[in-house]
């Protein structure tokens, strides 16, 4: 059937073609008993969420944050772009909201819409689809592709989707420059339905900042006159992510300790000021991410040579010579084996490992490393391979299965990163009795503490990072101080229950609500 919608953009009427309308169990029907009268409806924006799209931790939190939220007794409900190898996936089920719904850009560019959606563990997950928009993405490592154009479109469809769906955020939460405009779009063109619409925007990475020219602006028909410092304009560009941070009522940041780097010239990205001035007003706060610890979980990971818990460890060594075989890497004995599953970039810290790793093999420690990236860091690690074959395998390709099988089969886990807003890989490997070595930054230092549950080094260098390695080294050959660790950072607890409630509590400041406000299930 046709209804007639109002253009969240344009405030002209339009005609959508609507399709039946499934709900998802929670979204309909399900008899919330809120303590004081309110049960939050949010709008969770993010470019990838797992597990339809997953290049990076983004995913894993937009995947698994929504959860908690909706387990707390929150209406939240996710949006996200239709890459091809989503629509393609019969497992999704999608049902088709509206079709040809026209997303206005400008006076001269109008790109038609289509929405569907999907239910997934209680949540309603939407999808932004286009006839040739997010159409290469086959596989995660090609979700993200150059250009400006998907995003500006994705960022305008995201506005339309409460009126095709009948439903209205009292919230806005966005993820990355990729996001950063949905904020803008709802205070510079959304009409007064979104005047009392809350805007969050979350900080993964600073370093990405999605910096475009001022023809932006005319694309999207906002007055240049915007394109100043106390909106969009940043160093002569309109900037994704500080629009995002100027636009929203508040800011958040991936770690406590994330946020307070952040203001200061060496983390800052050259938006250090704004930064401080976010903190200065109440607008920015560092909430730590946490994991799903559903999916990572060494007692029902389908992935795993064989299941383990704390209580019985027998499994994890049944994961080690099951990796071992699967690397085609002879262990050494006496030497632990580390793994580290990354992106390769300069901000891992892998340089440092890359330096080390002769005298790490030296000791002997032995190495596993999975990732795709920087080239030159990938010849690195390919000359190494070469040099010392029984003492490292590099894996260059995107495996989350391999990567499952290295968390549970390593003795180490290893992430030197310069810079960390949160980092996800110490915790999962936590949660597998794999011991964490990690320089002390960002949520790196909010989750690892030197003999409680792991290894820290603290300066940028390769010495002190052999340093941090001799000092595993040495606990790994004595069993009971060995086994001690594996067990109590195996009963650290990175679930999402306490991270959740500090998002809601940012949400309701962001509304103007009482902090003491809490939500009950009947």
């Amino acid at each position: 059937m046709t209804s007639r919608g109002m253009n969240a953009l344009t405030g002209t009427p339009q005609a959508v073609s609507f399709h039946s309308r499934a709900a998802c169990p929670g979204e309909e029907g399900r008899r919330r008993v809120p303590v004081q009268g309110l049960i939050l409806k949010i709008l969770f924006v993010s470019a990838e969420v797992s597990p339809f799209a997953k290049v990076g931790g983004l995913a894993d939190v937009a995947g698994s944050l929504p959860k908690a939220m909706h387990h707390l007794g929150h209406d939240i409900r996710v949006v996200m772009p239709l890459y091809a190898m989503i629509e393609q996936d019969p497992r999704w089920e999608l049902v088709t909201v509206a079709e040809k719904v026209p997303i206005q850009l400008n006076g001269h560019w109008l790109e038609l819409a289509t929405i569907k959606k999907t239910c997934l563990d209680g949540v309603t997950v939407y999808f932004v689809g286009h006839k040739t928009f997010f159409k290469g993405a086959t596989s995660s490592d090609k979700v993200y592709t150059p250009g400006i154009e998907q995003y500006l479109f994705f960022s305008a469809a995201v506005l339309e989707i409460p009126v095709l769906d009948n439903w209205s955020p009292q919230v806005v939460h966005c993820n990355d420059w990729h996001t950063g405009f949905v904020p803008v779009l709802m205070r510079e063109r959304g009409a007064s339905r979104f005047d009392e619409v809350a805007s969050i925007y979350t900080i993964h990475n600073l370093a990405y900042q999605g910096e475009f020219g001022v023809e932006i602006l005319d694309a999207l028909a906002i007055s240049r006159s915007r394109f100043v410092p106390d909106y969009l304009e940043t160093w002569g560009s309109v900037n994704f992510l500080k629009s995002g941070c100027a636009y929203s009522d508040q800011v958040t940041t991936v770690s406590p300790a994330y946020a307070e780097e952040i203001q200061t010239p060496e983390f800052g990205c050259r938006l250090q000021g704004l930064m401080a001035h976010l903190a200065a007003e109440g607008r920015l706060s560092g909430i730590l991410n946490g994991i799903d610890t559903g999916f990572f979980n060494p007692e029902t990971d389908r992935y795993l040579a064989q299941p383990y818990s704390a209580e019985d460890l027998a499994g994890k060594a049944a994961c080690r010579k099951a990796l071992y075989k699967e690397i085609g890497m002879k262990p050494i004995a006496s030497a632990p084996l580390a793994g580290a599953v990354t992106r390769l970039s300069s901000q891992k810290g892998l340089q440092l490992l890359i330096d080390a790793a002769p005298r790490l093999f030296v000791m002997p420690v032995q190495l596993v490393v999975q990732g795709l990236g920087d080239p030159s860091i990938a010849s690195e690690l390919r000359r190494l391979e070469r040099q010392f074959p029984n003492h490292i395998r590099f894996v260059e390709r995107f495996d989350p299965d391999l990567a499952q099988r290295i968390y549970a089969g390593c003795d180490l886990f290893a992430m030197p990163s310069l810079f960390e807003p949160c980092g996800l890989g110490q915790m999962i490997a936590m949660r597998y009795g794999t011991i964490p070595l990690v320089r002390a930054t960002g949520g790196l230092s909010n989750t690892v503490f030197e003999s409680r549950n792991g290894f820290v080094f603290k300066d940028k260098t390769s010495d002190d990072l052999v340093a941090a390695f001799d000092r595993a080294k040495k606990a790994f050959r004595n069993k009971k101080t060995w086994s001690g660790l594996v067990r109590r950072a195996m009963a650290e607890d990175f679930g999402w229950s306490v991270s959740a409630r500090e998002y809601a509590a940012v949400y309701r400041k962001a509304l103007g609500l009482p902090d003491s406000l809490e939500l009950k299930l009947a």
